[in-house]
């Protein structure tokens, strides 16, 4: 379904985003966008007045884009759900909706009445010659989960329009249709997600358990500083290699290494599974975590591949864009992955 706005939600551990877009010739138009606090509990209690308490900020969030509309797409953070791409033979989408059951037995580790089975088909290939596979993204997200979603929304009178992960709306916000083999990395709160799109399609996704939290921890703990200077310090001297910088980036390379080890293994498997295609050609870092000084540098330099920290905006064109946008750019690339998706 095509709507004339769209809104993307993005409920995150620290903040709550919202982003309204519409299309006009072709092109997308940035209606608004908010941001607001995240309660300190969030999605993480489920007790009542924590629900009432997040459902009030993400009310405040939707009311101040200032639109009509109160029907919104949201995402999953992916640590929370199962998610495979996996290679199928060609079916139409009857078959598709038959067999998948079959593929998410073997591949979804919890029993299939405890979760919501949900598929796109990433590509097939038409006419194409029998040894040619279909490529299908399958995620099991779990019913508790989504019921949860549902009430806190409904508590803050907003309608559910759609529900993805996270790595989906990335990758909608990030990848044109041609774009070369790329690692997208996105670093949040809580956990790392690695996608790796080739053709521009999703050909691998999946996520590891650390994020933000944890280099601010590190940081905290080797300099004695309370949780808000760890953040401060964090965003000011990132993994620069002049001065404190230096010495934080030291504090922080434990983290950065076991995703620095992730990434690797993720291009050992693209050299293998595609030995006859090209090399992933650059690294794109999304994510709060990808504004801290001097991170893109990090992982060009162990890695030997260009690193750059993604800019969803670009699908604006050279419109002017408020400052709140420009000085964190990358904090909005779920929330416009989502409101991209109905336009």
């Amino acid at each position: 379904m095509m709507f004339n706005k769209s809104i993307g939600l993005d409920i995150g551990l620290t903040k709550i985003k919202a982003v309204s877009l519409s299309r006009q010739n072709n092109s997308f138009v940035l209606d608004n966008f908010s941001v607001m606090p995240s309660p300190p509990k969030g999605m993480l209690s489920e007790a009542l007045v924590d629900e009432k308490e997040l459902a009030e900020a993400i009310k405040k969030t939707v009311d101040n884009l200032k639109i009509n509309s109160k029907s919104v797409n949201i995402a999953l953070s992916d640590n929370k759900v199962y998610t495979k791409v996996i290679e199928m033979p060609i079916l139409s989408d009857k078959e598709l909706s038959l067999a998948i059951y079959w593929e998410a037995e073997r591949h979804i580790p919890v029993a299939l009445s405890t979760i919501t089975l949900v598929w796109n088909v990433l590509k097939r290939p038409m006419g194409a010659s029998t040894d040619e596979k279909m490529q299908v993204l399958m995620v099991g997200a779990p019913t508790d989960l989504i019921a949860k979603y549902q009430k806190i929304l409904q508590m803050a009178n907003l309608t559910l329009n759609s529900i993805e992960t996270e790595t989906l709306a990335i990758v909608r916000a990030l990848v044109p249709p041609s774009f070369p083999p790329t690692i997208i990395v996105s670093i949040g709160a809580i956990n790392t997600s690695l996608a790796i799109i080739r053709d521009g399609v999703l050909v691998l996704t999946y996520s590891i358990q650390t994020g933000g939290n944890a280099i601010s921890r590190s940081i905290e703990a080797d300099f004695g500083l309370t949780q808000s200077q760890g953040e401060e310090y964090k965003k000011t001297y990132g993994f620069s290699k002049e001065g404190v910088g230096q010495k934080v980036g030291k504090s922080t390379e434990p983290i950065l290494a076991s995703i620095l080890l992730e990434i690797r293994k993720t291009l050992a498997w693209y050299s293998q599974r595609y030995k006859d295609d090209s090399i992933i050609q650059q690294i794109l870092l999304s994510g709060g975590t990808a504004r801290l000084p001097g991170i893109d540098l990090f992982f060009a330099e162990n890695l030997g591949i260009e690193t750059v920290v993604a800019n969803p905006w670009k699908i604006l064109g050279d419109k002017p864009l408020p400052a709140e946008i420009l000085n964190n750019t990358s904090d909005f690339t779920i929330a416009l992955g989502l409101a991209m998706r109905d336009l």
